[in-house]
């Protein structure tokens, strides 16, 4: 059934109903999705982890299709380097130093009233992956790391949820359509995060084109719209890659592993908290400590440190300020980037000094 408000008249439903078909009739009109199609695009959930180049374009497209429900999850801010590849995003919301997942919210709300958009300011961890990825249909790739992209792939595994693996760097993206049970899974393809490809090097190295993380965007969201429909497509289980910049294209056929650690050894390491590092490169020159047992009042936290640090800046979200010559950026659930060193006992040193051990 087309999901509809509570009018109180049936001409009014009825007009509702028609407003809903008009708004997607050059969707509905591609026969392979139709009213039916439609149907259960509206009536359907999806969690995308990560909202950044590739996230924010998939769920601008998938807003934009009228998928019903969309989750974002992300634990980052927006910064005025986000803006040339990043397309929910503009410069207010850099200079407020908004959370990409807020700020997305916003856009998509603005973009589709009849969506249900739920922002989640969060870092995915084995903690609470069973909370943040329940109650969906699908889960999508919109992340920078493999620790997280394994993590994704061990719940799903378990649970039987459909994910899509995306990424790019540089010219270069990837993307595949693990369906548990049916496909190869990412452990499959990668039976450690260290073969990932580019592992080493991040958009804040070498560099990433906006058209590279539009297209493999686009093509997430394509496969995302076939699975929500019930399409049975046979790109499934390939590892399809892209170069924007040279033009090549292909696509290669991932056989399940018959001695997987994870989908048929039902090992679920990242899943319990076995590989999950406290603290993480982020970027260039910069490392995050993933600390998940500490709630942090900002405005306290920032009367405390006025006196001792410089250039405080704070918003319901987050605080900001500097260490020269380091910045620090601290946000309620007691994570925090440090830039300007990739030393992790640096890091820590700074963060029990000012935050507290």
């Amino acid at each position: 059934m087309l999901r509809v408000r509570r009018l109180p008249s049936l001409l009014g439903l009825r007009a509702t109903i028609m407003s809903d078909l008009e708004k997607y009739s050059r969707q509905i009109l591609f026969s392979e999705i139709g009213k039916s199609g439609q149907e259960r695009l509206l009536a359907s959930r999806v969690a995308m982890v990560g909202c950044g180049a590739i996230g924010a374009a998939c769920a601008n497209l998938l807003a934009r299709a009228g998928v019903g429900y969309l989750r974002i999850i992300d634990r980052d801010f927006v910064e005025p380097s986000n803006l040339q590849r990043q397309s929910l995003f503009d410069e207010s919301d850099a200079l407020q130093a908004l959370p990409k997942a807020t700020a997305a919210e916003r856009k998509l709300r603005s973009i589709n009233s009849d969506v249900r958009i739920e922002s989640i300011i969060a870092d995915l961890t084995a903690r609470n992956a069973s909370e943040l990825l329940s109650g969906v249909d699908m889960v999508l790739d919109g992340t920078d790391n493999f620790e997280t992209r394994f993590l994704i792939n061990d719940y799903s595994v378990q649970t039987g949820l459909p994910w899509i693996y995306a990424a790019a760097i540089a010219s270069y993206g990837l993307t595949m359509t693990i369906l548990p049970g049916r496909t190869a899974c990412l452990a499959c393809l990668l039976a450690d995060p260290r073969q990932g490809i580019g592992l080493q090097d991040t958009c804040d190295t070498i560099g990433v084109l906006g058209p590279i993380a539009n297209l493999i965007a686009s093509f997430e969201a394509a496969e995302a719209l076939k699975i929500l429909i019930g399409y049975l497509q046979p790109r499934a289980g390939r590892l399809t890659s892209f170069d924007v910049w040279s033009g090549h294209h292909q696509a290669i056929e991932i056989a399940r592993d018959p001695h997987c650690a994870v989908c048929v050894g039902r090992g679920f390491h990242y899943l319990h908290g076995q590989n999950q590092p406290q603290v993480t490169m982020c970027g260039r020159d910069s490392v995050q400590i993933h600390e998940r047992t500490r709630s942090l009042n900002l405005f306290q936290l920032a009367e405390r440190l006025r006196p001792i640090v410089q250039g405080i800046r704070r918003n319901e979200f987050l605080l900001r300020f500097q260490i020269a010559p380091y910045e620090m950026t601290v946000f309620a659930d007691g994570r925090a980037i440090l830039k300007g060193t990739r030393d992790p006992a640096v890091a820590r040193s700074l963060y029990s000094r000012y935050i507290g051990a």
